[in-house]
């Protein structure tokens, strides 16, 4: 992954307080900058949305996409 550098501007309290936040957790504030920054959805992509992570898993694996369709057929009449 290419890095590049960035310059912002933000009040002094809070770039002290992200430093003291950032030292308590083991952390950079470049990391925990970046942690957040990787927050914001990629458009198109819902992998990594709160909802998708706390439905992964939840169906077998042998489940298709064409079974999930009959069962929306089925359940709503489609």
């Amino acid at each position: 992954m290419t890095e590049t550098k960035l310059t912002i501007r933000v009040p002094r309290d809070l770039v002290e307080n992200a430093k003291h936040f950032a030292a308590e957790n083991h952390t950079t504030l470049t990391n925990l900058i970046e942690a957040y920054l990787r927050r914001i959805p990629v458009e198109h992509s819902l992998e990594n949305a709160p909802i998708v992570k706390r439905l992964s898993g939840t169906l077998t694996a042998d489940v298709t996409l064409e079974d999930y369709k009959k069962h929306l057929d089925e359940k709503y009449g489609g």
